[in-house]
């Protein structure tokens, strides 16, 4: 059996409902499918206050009370997703939803989707936001850069002694001697909860899950915190290193699964919703014109030379990350939480702003140790030259 829409939408997490409501709200016939699309989400997606304004009505998140980055208060809005809410909002649109398994991909005048069951969703255009890339084509190989977490959750009073309810916390980090460097990410969740989670940033490959839990259940012990008060746990494991995706045929892969993520923070959400409006008009106003037109329109709109230019530089800040001694780590963010917030912003949000993230990184060098200063300088060389010039920086 064939059903028949302008649009299918391939994944159920954020960035999938995201473009599918904003293809939606533009008139488009739009299908998402996935095995379970209206499925409330599991992991914690934290956002800035200011990417929240796409969301559907009747979305709801936890706005933080306050938030503190490297032991600094910062004047920025923090916010997590109240996930039931926000899929509420989201199946309450026009959105029809398949709940089925995608097989393949028929290239085709017109295109389809083939899914386990049998069934054919045939469209004009296929959007792919199934998640990290490879999932349904080829993705980068070998060991990849990953960010990895373990968390627990507790009530918010049983977690008190890290996180004084209502607030957010980026980058307490654990200075344990020569180890890898970690650090406490804690967040209000809906019903009265928190979130403390053992973050491991930016490493080839990711830190073992084991080794988070291990550090994080010494740091509860240290504050005093019964880990027997845990209401549930969550563990995070994604690859942070793949190149935007590019539009091919009758596909234009979005968010993570179109590299759409942060290279140097793992930050994914708040860009895909911020994005997906755009998208969607793009796609609404060309699709009469062909799909030559809408595969056009969809790479200037997700990949402009400027978006491009960016990817490159917060790539920098990520091999910069890696060639970091461990016990510089912290001191790196120490730099980057001292320039100024609108500098901070350019770099966090500024997906399609190169000048703005060469400022911020610019302030950062400028702030930095000279240790710091030849690790950046470091990543931007081949591996032959970063090894000499930090073998001078040692000396």
């Amino acid at each position: 059996m064939d059903d028949q829409a302008d649009v299918v939408v391939i994944g159920s997490g954020p960035a999938g409902w995201a473009v599918a409501d904003h293809c939606a709200r533009n008139a488009l016939d739009t299908i998402l499918v996935a095995p379970a699309p209206t499925r409330a989400w599991t992991p914690t997606y934290g956002l800035w206050t200011g990417q929240v304004r796409p969301l559907p009505p009747g979305a709801a998140f936890i706005r933080a009370t306050r938030l503190l980055a490297a032991d600094r208060t910062l004047d920025r809005g923090y916010a997590v997703l109240d996930n039931e809410a926000v899929m509420a909002a989201y199946t309450a649109t026009a959105v029809r939803t398949v709940a089925d398994a995608v097989v393949g991909i028929e290239q085709g005048r017109p295109p389809g989707v083939a899914l386990r069951s049998g069934r054919r969703l045939r469209c004009r255009l296929i959007l792919d936001a199934s998640g990290q890339p490879g999932r349904l084509g080829k993705g980068p190989r070998g060991v990849r850069v990953e960010q990895t977490a373990y968390g627990m959750v507790f009530p918010e009073a049983s977690a008190a002694a890290l996180a004084v309810p209502g607030e957010a916390v980026f980058m307490r980090w654990d200075r344990a001697g020569t180890e890898w460097p970690t650090f406490l990410y804690a967040v209000p969740l809906p019903g009265g909860r928190t979130l403390l989670e053992e973050t491991s940033l930016a490493r080839r490959p990711g830190l073992a899950l084991p080794e988070l839990k291990r550090r994080l259940m010494r740091r509860l012990e240290k504050a005093g915190i019964d880990p027997g008060d845990r209401i549930g746990t969550e563990q995070v494991r994604f690859a942070m290193d793949a190149p935007p995706a590019p539009v091919r045929d009758s596909v234009v892969p979005f968010g993570v699964a179109g590299g759409m993520m942060h290279a140097a923070t793992g930050f994914s959400v708040g860009e895909a919703l911020t994005a997906a409006p755009l998208l969607a008009a793009a796609i609404a106003q060309s699709l009469p014109r062909g799909p030559d037109a809408v595969r056009r329109a969809a790479r200037a709109q997700l990949w402009p030379a400027s978006a491009r230019t960016v990817h490159r530089l917060r790539t920098w800040g990520q091999r910069t990350l890696l060639r970091l001694p461990p016990a510089l780590v912290p001191e790196f963010f120490d730099a980057f939480f001292a320039i100024p917030e609108d500098f901070q912003d350019a770099f966090l949000c500024g997906r399609d702003d190169p000048r703005g993230t060469w400022t911020a990184m610019a302030a950062v060098f400028g702030a930095a140790s000279t240790r710091v200063r030849a690790a950046m300088v470091s990543a931007s060389l081949t591996p032959a030259a970063a090894r000499a010039l930090e073998r001078g920086a040692g000396e």
